[in-house]
């Protein structure tokens, strides 16, 4: 659902915002024509690596914007927080992609590998991660979600709809077909 409604019948509805649109700032992949799924996720979340491996072999479009639960999985916004680090030095998708590989595997030491095997400086990652721009930009995502209505991970937004939870197939069988109308039969390249 793309919004929700409180309040009794006759009186004034409230609704969640759309989520913000598109920007400069945002980690996208995939083709301009492809569909468009905004999808706020937890790294630390299972649900949400598998429905990220999923849309990865989608022709999609993704944007992915954090959404780290720390009530629920301790590490989600030291791992938000790793991606962003890696970003900076052009290397957010790779990371995101090691991060949600191996969700077992998230301890500093295993983070200093992944950084490693991309090639990063640690040094400067490490001094990233724990910057305050880096944990603003994760904050700004998180607050993104709150105002658009993200409670649970992982939330896609389609045409400005919520789909809270894991994709069903309703869902999947759409992007497909949207996909297809648009001459996308294949994930994009990266």
């Amino acid at each position: 659902m793309s919004s929700h409604r409180t309040g009794s019948p006759g009186s004034p509805s409230l609704r969640s915002a759309p989520p913000p649109a598109v920007n400069k700032d945002d980690h996208v992949d995939g083709a301009e024509a492809a569909p468009l799924v905004v999808e706020y996720a937890d790294y630390e979340c299972p649900y949400c690596g598998r429905a990220d491996r999923l849309l990865a072999e989608l022709p999609v479009r993704r944007v992915f914007r954090h959404f780290p639960v720390p009530s629920k999985h301790p590490r989600a916004r030291a791992l938000a927080h790793a991606a962003e680090a890696a970003a900076l030095q052009g290397r957010f998708w790779e990371m995101h992609e090691a991060l949600f590989a191996d969700q077992g595997r998230i301890d500093d030491p295993h983070l200093w590998d992944r950084v490693r095997r991309l090639g990063l400086d640690l040094e400067r990652f490490e001094r990233d991660r724990r910057s305050k721009a880096v944990a603003e930009r994760v904050a700004r995502d998180f607050r993104s979600g709150v105002r658009a209505g993200v409670v649970t991970t992982p939330t896609l937004f389609v045409d400005g709809r919520a789909h809270a939870g894991y994709p069903d197939e309703e869902l999947l069988d759409e992007l497909r077909r949207r996909a297809a109308s648009t001459g996308r039969t294949a994930p994009p390249s990266g």
